[in-house]
């Protein structure tokens, strides 16, 4: 089905094109000056000492779990109500993750409470993940990893620029992961970022992102150095600058890009703030925030229901998607099943609608219309 409102439209001009013609003329492409300065900017954006590229947010959270020294037996508390490679990160490592429920259909972030309750003498790690671009109760959660001697990791892709209490998402915990795949507000086709304010850290993501190797191609090419060692066993987790190029251009529309969003945001809240059988998670937040995707939950619902819904909506030729599939419902993951009340609702009964600073408020009006009228038929 081709739908005439898209979930998500990238938001790409001549910018990125020229961009990229030029780093193809410069004739180097690989990891380079580029990625050097989207760095620079990015940690600039962010207020943190380091920013280093990396090949997509899989690869920061498999350097994260690696660096902050995560091994087998370790045992690490995360979300299920996550894209699943938030959690596929603490296997590569060979670490156990332990789910814990997210807070409510209120407020769709992983609950501190949850996560205490999870606590054993094999926990390392805590990951959170920033629902939609909104925060996790952070201050509860760096209080708990304080008392237990816990690292944290926060999954950041849905927030750039996003704020708790005044500082950045990513930039409160050990480590912070963020993407800038096809569909994110950040948008490199793939690629990701890894920041943090430790300095030993980051000089040991700096090594295992490109084999262990103490010198890349590109120093040796602007002679800074002329032969290597490899000293760890890293990985090839390096974005090329091609994709850096188009990062930068990508971050200078971002301020703009968010400040539609909420505009489109506070369209939908209204229109749809006195609707019964839906509820608007994170009604109440006041912070700036990215604004990644808009969800609904419906409320005395059912997956099937959902469904049902759903197909109306798209009959309207408006696309939506399911924020997210539980993963410990995965196969992969549900050995030992374990149960997650508020995670299993919200799974069964999540909608997300069209989100993106292009989208017209016309287009808000009738999303919101086909939603009531889908809702009334089902």
């Amino acid at each position: 089905m081709k739908y005439s409102i898209p979930l998500f439209d990238l938001n790409f001009d001549e910018q990125e094109e020229k961009a990229a013609v030029e780093v193809i003329r410069s004739k180097w492409i690989s990891t380079g000056p580029k990625c050097e300065e989207f760095e620079l900017v990015f940690s600039d954006m962010l207020g943190i000492k380091h920013a280093m590229t990396t090949s997509n947010c899989t690869s920061s959270l498999h350097l994260a779990f690696n660096v902050l020294g995560l091994k087998p037996d370790d045992e690490v508390i995360c979300p299920s109500m996550t894209f699943v490679a938030t959690v596929n990160a603490i296997r590569y490592v060979g670490a156990t993750p332990v789910f814990a429920d997210i807070c409510g259909p209120h407020d769709l972030t992983i609950s501190p409470e949850e996560i205490e309750k999870r606590i054993t003498p094999k926990t390392r790690a805590i990951i959170v993940m920033h629902y939609a671009g909104y925060p996790c109760d952070m201050d509860s959660i760096l209080s708990i990893a304080k008392k237990y001697n816990l690292k944290v990791i926060e999954d950041a892709c849905h927030g750039p620029l996003s704020e708790y209490h005044g500082k950045k998402l990513g930039t409160l915990g050990d480590i912070g992961c963020f993407s800038f795949f096809t569909n994110k507000n950040i948008s490199t086709g793939e690629g990701g970022m890894i920041v943090t304010n430790d300095d030993d850290l980051a000089k040991r993501v700096r090594l295992l992102r490109s084999h262990g190797m103490t010198a890349m191609s590109y120093q040796r090419s602007i002679g800074h150095a002329t032969t290597y060692d490899v000293i760890a066993l890293g990985y090839n987790s390096r974005m090329d600058d091609l994709r850096a190029a188009i990062g930068i251009v990508q971050l200078s529309k971002l301020t703009d890009d968010l400040m539609k969003r909420q505009e489109i945001r506070n369209l939908y809240v209204q229109l749809l703030k006195d609707e019964e059988g839906i509820i608007i998670p994170f009604t109440n937040h006041q912070e700036f925030t990215s604004n990644y995707i808009f969800p609904v939950i419906l409320t005395n619902s059912t997956a099937i229901k959902r469904d049902a819904v759903r197909e109306l909506i798209h009959g309207a030729g408006i696309q939506t998607s399911i924020h997210y599939p539980a993963v410990h419902r995965f196969s992969i993951y549900n050995n030992p099943p374990c149960s997650l009340p508020f995670t299993e609702y919200v799974a069964d009964n999540e909608i997300t609608l069209p989100m993106y600073g292009k989208l017209s408020h016309d287009s808000v009006r009738y999303i919101c219309d086909a939603l009531k009228n889908a809702l009334r038929n089902v």
